[in-house]
Parts: structure tokens; sequence; C-alpha cells
């Protein structure tokens, strides 16, 4: 089934949207400037919580939520809180691996957790057994955010270097929104930097938990992507993304929209994706936390083009 990997702008404002933006920088204000005073332990981990919310409410905005006007959806996730992953870069990237087709190629998704067999041979001794042990989720969460973050960043400044100006321009935009947080730190917070930087990482964690199954290797397209029957407060702090399956179904439908359209068609979906689902992320820590879920290395892509499908209205690369 074909994707619209563009934003699905909406037609009328979406207020629970708008409410959990409220909540977020209501909380991010109590992490910053009223907590630490209390207890750092408590503004850290409250931090990493919103700036893990923060990054779904930019996931939300990406696809066209909660006004009509893109311009001004982006505006509501400015303040880079998350400090690492430039939005643009972030929009950017998420709506090219919307291509459904391409879902965990190495080369053509970039949302990948998988290397080709030609770049896994080339790795050093030391650099396979982190990547090994990033496959399961305790590594996940430990080493991803180190190793997700800085092979995104190479990427771009190779991107940068060859003059890729929407890139750079990214970068520059995103300088901007860390200097909101700063000066916010510095003028209000009691958080140290480096303890915002930390609680910055945190929120990295959190997320790798959602990311470290939402696709699989396989060779039918609708196989590839999960579904995650959890309620509790991952899902939330996901915005529901854990419906995977059929959020990459029905990239429009809002967050809050999800579970719902999943009931009352769960058995189609569950058909679709051949029952990739879990019942909730209890049972995914149980499995795979101290044990690798995939291999590092593609299943059945050895060279470059093994799976990729060509994008309508673009050239086959390969």
């Amino acid at each position: 089934m074909m994707q619209n990997n563009r934003q699905a702008h909406t037609t009328q404002t979406e207020w629970p949207t708008l409410a959990v933006l409220l909540l977020c920088y209501s909380l991010y204000v109590v992490a910053t400037v009223l907590l630490p005073d209390v207890s750092q332990f408590g503004a850290i981990t409250l931090l990493a919580l919103v700036i893990a919310l923060h990054s779904s409410l930019q996931h939300e905005v990406l696809h066209g939520h909660p006004f009509s006007r893109q311009w001004l959806n982006e505006l509501t996730v400015f303040p880079a809180i998350g400090l690492f992953v430039p939005y643009q870069r972030f929009r950017d990237t998420h709506l090219e691996h919307h291509y459904d087709p391409n879902l965990t190629d190495p080369y053509d998704d970039p949302e990948s957790n998988f290397l080709c067999g030609e770049r896994w041979e080339g790795c050093r001794v030391g650099t396979k057994m982190l990547m090994q042990f990033n496959r399961t989720l305790m590594g996940r969460i430990l080493i991803g955010p180190a190793l997700g973050t800085v092979t995104f960043w190479l990427g771009d400044l190779r991107l940068v270097l060859q003059g890729d100006r929407a890139v750079a321009r990214a970068y520059v935009l995103h300088i901007l929104g860390v200097g909101i947080v700063i000066a916010w730190s510095l003028t209000f917070s009691n958080l140290a930097i480096w303890q915002y930087m930390i609680a910055a990482y945190a929120g990295l964690s959190i997320l790798k938990i959602r990311t470290f199954l939402e696709h699989r290797a396989e060779e039918t397209v609708q196989a590839r992507t999960v579904i995650i029957e959890d309620k509790g407060l991952l899902a939330f702090l996901f915005l529901n993304n854990n419906y995977h399956s059929v959020h990459h179904a029905h990239p429009q439908l809002p967050w809050y929209q999800l579970p719902a359209f999943y009931a009352q068609r769960r058995d189609r979906f569950l058909k679709s994706n051949r029952n990739y689902v879990y019942r909730n992320y209890a049972e995914i820590f149980v499995k795979y936390f101290l044990r690798a879920k995939d291999p590092v290395v593609h299943p059945f892509l050895r060279q470059r083009g093994a799976i990729k499908q060509p994008r309508p209205g673009k050239a086959d690369e390969s």
C-alpha cells in the first residue's frame, strides 16, 4: 500500500494536542525552575520524561498537527529542549522513512537499525562488540543515544561539507533553538548544564525503548511494523506511536485517535503485519533487556538495492 509521506494538514485545531503541548511546557518549568530546589534527582528525572514527550510532540508536528498552518505547528516545538537532534533534520529524515517499501533498508531508510554486510565486515572488533550490545534493550538504552547521535551528526556533517544548504540551515535553526534553552537555564533554572545534559541523554534513552523494535526485517512490507498494545506511561510519552503499524498505514491520524482506530480494526492490522504484536512494554523488557532481538546485519540485504524500491517520480539510484 502506497504511503503518503508528506505532512497531513488538519482542517481544524486539535485541542488534545494543544493540551499536551501546554502540559509539556508547564512540566518543563516545574523540572527546570521549581523542582531542583526540592530534589535535583527528581528534576532530572522529570526533565527526561518531558524531553521524551516533547520529541513525540515534534513527531506530531512534522505530520501536520495540530494546526492547518505548518509554520505555526513548527513554531510550537521550536525550543530545542532535547538539545541533540535538529527538528528539521528529524522531520526530513522521518518523512523519508515513511516510504514503507524501503523500511529497514540500511541504505535507504534513514531510521534503519540494521547495517549492510559490507559495512559490518569493515568494522573493528570493538565496534562490533558495541553494536552487538546495542541489539539488546539494555544496550539500546545505555549506549544507543550516543551511537545514534554521533552517527547522525557525522552523516549530516558530510552533507554540509558537500554543500547541502538545507541541512546547514537546519543546524543553524537548531542552534537558535538551543540558545533559547541555554538562556532560559542560565536565567531561571537551578539545574547545572551538565545535569541538563544528563536529562537530555536520558530522554533519548526513553525514546530508544520505543524505537527498539518498531520495525523488523521481513520480505512483506506490511509485516515490518509493530503493534504494542500498551496504554501506560510510556504509551503516553510516545503519544500512542506504539501503535506503529497503524501510524504507518495512516500517518495523517492524530495521536489520540490511534487506539480506537486500532481497536476497531485489530484483526485486520494483525493479519496485515503477521501478528508482530506485543501486549505491553513490560513484555519487551522481560524478553529483550539482556537478549538481542535482531542481528546487526540486515538478514537478507547484502548489497545496495537488494530491497530498495524507487519512489514515485524519483529515479532509482541503485
